[in-house]
């Protein structure tokens, strides 16, 4: 018999404590436990073998089922909620669910030293555990699997090494807690009917991330990066954040923005800050990252600030710590969160563990929290990563401050995710002027009666005698003057300032004015030295066993070089080689970026026995910035989130996100939206992110074809971003550099090419790498000025369709002039190069899109001053056909209408 079988269903890890226990000191153990344990080693001898044991044998097991039942369950039967009775779980964890009984209480059990009790009686032992996990704070984490980590809360719940609040450390709380809720009342009575999404009802969190960021100091933490959505911001802004409350009740009431009338902000509960902040003899740095009404789009972009941060110049993770602030309902239900959590062990989006805190209210706008999921708790997505979750009343503010910091401290520890429930309520419903008796009247009922966390604290205190009501008198007319003192300040100041939260690191960069836009960029580069990056990156290390394939394709680009003759890929290497050698680090992800999903780049290169990465990139010479590429986890809104939070971190590297195919993009909507085409007209932040979509009809249905380019156009405005679809590797190679070498930031979208990859004739030279620069419109090649009759405006690798068919009907009175970019739109080009073409009877717009889509109103509406003709594809619903045989007549359609204009020459 082994032990497994003979203990039947008691815990073996738990049998195993109590066997280590007797090992490392057989004294601290009964004699009768001595002499089982001496007969019963790893199954040596059974249970009539062992000789005497003690009276209670099998009850001892029975008590360690009863202490696993209150680790595994206990959070099921907590006081953690302030407004509701917990819902009924069953079986409960009596002792008559153990098989024990009242009889058996004052029994001394040596299942007590398991808990750091000794042998104890039954009642010591639940009390123990009562206490330990089922009073304010519950804790999930019997799913984890690492022996250490469950064991670091064994210890510190059971054996109680939570943290214990000195007299002084109370009133510190108790003073965090008085700001926090004096300045919502404040807001209460000076903006009635405001939204401001006050943090009523949950003020502890203000409390507990005082004390989360205290602990850090002490921790040798330098940074926090906080993201949250609008519930409680203002009162984190300004009580952890220390924002300035004059510019913050100007803010409130509305005023104007100190800018030109360009510039459109945003409402005052999305603003982000940094603050820089002293704790003792500590310094730390604040970042809030600003965020749209969007609740959980955040997330992903205090990953990528954090991970841009720890990349560039901090020595470790455990200097920074990313800090995400969710709401129950939306933590439940955006999708996003989900796609967060699973980069949190990833090589390319690891940030050493992110603590996620829920300010769970119970109610998402109206909605019932047992409308708003199917899962037990809100935070059971955390199960995914097996993350230890608190939960937690905030009510009681000192075992929210205890969670705050243990959260903390097993962030630094281990460097894993973390989760905090904080159960609270909000006062006023969804917003200051919502109604909240309308959908959940028992409920607000209730609320209306309840002190808050802060009235509740300050009789705690006084029973204890840390305070008096002198104390609590003093405190409130100190932040009630200041208050009043900075609202009448306030009303001094007639505008409003917004600065980009992440000014230090921006400070050496200008905002982009029109007249930016139309200079030529010097993107040249020493030609011998091209030559001798292209043979570097071409290059790779001996003695590695290489698939032959790939050995093929990298001898082809050695030709390429000896032929001057470069494609896509190589001129996109080459780029990224330049930029690196110069200092600017380079960060691609995507999914299947490191060899391309067109198999085309092969910028990561693996062994076929060792399976080891080799990144030529990275082997061009010493003191070279570094080439980071990874294949994403099967993720847009996340991985963009990401980039994008990285790119604004990071303004002197450049920043890659390539979809699989343009359409794609489609997933990370909101993000665009929101952040890449609005985030510098809303918050002042620049950033330089580049999106490659692949775009292209090639008959591979309505996913593979269009990125949809009519979307970005549509919402172009106020110089927010770039629009590429360039021809040719060195106007795509330059494009590229042209990202570094302006002292301002945009985003740059990119209608990359998939047929043109290996088209013969989409290839570049050296010379044109080495000398040339970015040409945002290529006119016709042919130099047909005084012959051509139609002009033919396009953009992309139609244009080489296009050609193509003219030269197959015999066209030769048709030019085609490239536009190469489409945003901000070169008109004044397109205008000096149409102005040649004199003899010309008709400009036309060609385009391989459906009219609906591409570039077509786009071009329409802002060449009013011509007569400009569309020729596309019929409007449609569906970007592109599915079948071969329908696009090629709808292609031969399309070819049809274009070249009704033209004149077929005599063959």
């Amino acid at each position: 018999m082994d032990k497994v079988s003979y203990i039947g269903n008691a815990d073996v890890n738990a049998i195993d404590d109590l066997y280590n226990t007797y090992k490392n000191d057989p004294s601290s153990v009964d004699e009768g436990w001595r002499k089982f344990f001496e007969g019963f080693e790893f199954g040596q001898t059974n249970y009539e073998d062992s000789g005497e044991v003690p009276e209670n044998f099998q009850k001892e097991f029975k008590v360690v089922n009863l202490i696993e039942g209150y680790r595994r369950r206990g959070h099921l039967f907590t006081h953690t909620n302030p407004v509701r009775e917990r819902r009924h779980y069953a079986p409960n964890l009596g002792i008559e669910n153990f098989d024990l009984s009242e009889s058996d209480l004052n029994t001394v059990f040596q299942a007590g030293s398991q808990i750091g009790l000794g042998p104890a009686t039954l009642k010591d032992i639940v009390a123990h555990m009562e206490s330990a996990y089922c009073e304010s704070i519950g804790l999930e984490f019997h799913y984890i699997r690492n022996p250490k980590r469950r064991q670091w809360f064994l210890d510190e719940l059971e054996l109680d090494k939570r943290p214990k609040f000195t007299s002084d450390d109370k009133k510190n709380i108790f003073r965090k807690l008085s700001e926090a809720t004096l300045f919502e009342q404040f807001l209460q009575k000076k903006y009635v009917g405001q939204k401001r999404f006050s943090v009523e009802g949950s003020e502890s969190l203000i409390s507990g991330l005082d004390q989360m960021v205290r602990r850090g100091a002490d921790l040798n933490v330098k940074e926090f990066v906080v993201g949250m959505a609008h519930r409680g911001r203002l009162n984190t802004l300004v009580n952890i954040f220390d924002k300035d409350l004059t510019e913050l009740f100007g803010e409130i009431e509305g005023k104007e923005f100190d800018d030109d009338d360009t510039f459109d902000g945003d409402v005052k509960y999305h603003l982000g800050l940094t603050r820089n902040i002293e704790i003792g003899d500590k310094k730390l740095q604040l970042t809030l990252a600003p965020n749209p009404s969007h609740l959980e789009a955040v997330g992903p972009v205090v990953e990528g600030i954090t991970r841009a941060k720890i990349d560039d110049y901090l020595e470790s993770e455990k200097e920074i710590v990313p800090i995400i602030i969710h709401g129950d309902a939306a933590i439940a239900a955006q999708g996003v969160v989900y796609e967060v959590i699973q980069m949190a062990e990833l090589d390319g989006y690891r940030t050493g563990g992110t603590i996620h805190i829920v300010v769970n209210n119970q109610v998402g706008f109206t909605t019932n929290y047992k409308d708003g999921r199917s899962s037990t708790y809100c935070t059971d997505i955390a199960k995914t990563t097996l993350s230890p979750v608190f939960h937690v009343n905030g009510d009681d503010v000192e075992a929210v401050a205890q969670t705050f910091i243990i959260a903390l401290e097993y962030r630094q520890k281990f460097n894993k995710d973390i989760f905090i429930d904080l159960l609270s309520y909000r006062k006023y419903g969804h917003n200051e002027g919502d109604e909240p008796k309308f959908t959940q009247p028992q409920l607000y009922e209730k609320i209306s009666k309840h002190p808050n966390p802060r009235e509740i604290y300050k009789t705690q205190l006084i029973n204890e005698g840390v305070i008096d009501e002198a104390h609590d008198t003093s405190i409130k007319n100190e932040l009630e003057g200041k208050l009043d003192a900075r609202f009448e300040a306030s009303k001094k100041e007639n505008k409003v300032i917004v600065t980009n939260f992440l000014d230090d690191i921006w400070k050496d960069f200008d905002y982009a004015e029109e007249a930016d836009f139309e200079k030529v960029i010097d993107t040249k580069f020493p030609k011998a030295k091209l030559i001798e990056l292209g043979k570097k990156i071409a290059t790779l290390p001996d003695g590695k066993q290489i698939f032959r394939k790939v050995l093929k394709l990298f001898k082809d680009r050695l030709k390429m070089i000896e032929s001057d003759k470069l494609d896509w890929g190589m001129a996109e290497m080459l780029a990224y080689a330049t930029l690196l050698v110069e200092g600017h680090p380079v960060r691609v992800s995507g999914q299947d970026v490191e060899r391309g999903t067109f198999s085309h780049r092969h910028a990561v290169v693996k062994t076929e026995d060792e399976e080891e990465e080799i990144i030529t990139l990275n082997l061009l010479e010493e003191n070279q910035a570094e080439m980071t590429i990874y294949n994403s986890l099967l993720s847009e809104y996340g991985v963009l989130g990401y980039e994008y939070g990285y790119s604004i971190a990071q303004p002197n590297g450049l920043t890659i996100w390539e979809a699989q195919f343009g359409d794609f993009m489609n997933g990370a909507q909101i993000i665009i939206d929101q952040f890449i085409s609005a985030g510098e007209d809303k918050w002042n932040v620049q950033s330089g992110l580049v999106m490659l979509l692949p775009h292209g009809y090639e008959g591979q249905g309505a996913e593979h074809s269009s990125a949809r380019m009519e979307r970005y156009l549509q919402s172009c405005a106020d110089l927010n971003m770039q629009l590429v679809n360039t021809t040719t590797p060195a106007n795509n190679y330059h494009a590229l550099r042209r990202q570094m070498k302006r002292n301002f930031r945009k985003p740059l979208i990119v209608f990359s090419p998939k047929m043109l990859l290996r088209y013969p004739k989409a290839v570049s030279t050296m010379e044109e790498l080495a000398t040339g620069s970015f040409q945002e419109v290529i006119d016709d090649p042919r130099n047909i000025q005084e012959t051509a009759t139609n002009v033919v405006l396009c953009s992309g690798k139609v244009y080489y369709d296009f050609i193509a068919e003219a030269e197959k009907r015999g066209v030769e009175d048709m030019a085609f002039v490239r536009v190469e970019q489409l945003y901000p739109l070169p008109q004044k080009q397109i205008d000096a190069i149409l102005a040649k073409y004199k003899n010309a009877e008709n400009i036309i717009w060609g385009q391989e899109e459906p009219e609906n889509m591409g570039a077509w109103v786009y071009m329409a509406m802002n060449m009013r001053h011509i007569n400009l003709k569309g020729v596309s594809r019929k409007a449609s619903a569906a970007p592109a056909a599915g079948a071969k045989e329908i696009h090629l007549r709808r292609l031969k359609r399309l070819y049809d209408n274009l070249f009704q204009y033209a004149a077929v020459a005599a063959k």
